[in-house]
């Protein structure tokens, strides 16, 4: 069994979000951002051809309507 000691705890704090598509950045004030943004994370799995990578990107909301509106089937909300 191993056993540590405390240290000082490092935090993360957002300093900056930028969209991905746009390039919009929003604002951030004391580590939260002032507008809403829709934050993705996608690991993919064994049967794709990126097996285990892990993509992540931010989409402002104009950019996230944008993308919604040119799916064939519409999202469920």
């Amino acid at each position: 069994m191993r056993q540590y000691r405390k240290e000082i705890e490092e935090t993360k704090k957002i300093e900056k979000i930028i969209c991905n598509k746009c390039g919009r950045e929003i604002e951030v004030k004391g580590g939260v951002p002032q507008e809403d943004v829709l934050e993705v994370t996608k690991r993919w799995g064994y049967f794709s051809d990126k097996d285990n990578q892990v993509d992540r990107f931010d989409l402002c909301e104009e950019c996230y309507d944008e993308l919604v509106r040119s799916f064939k089937i519409q999202i469920e909300n």
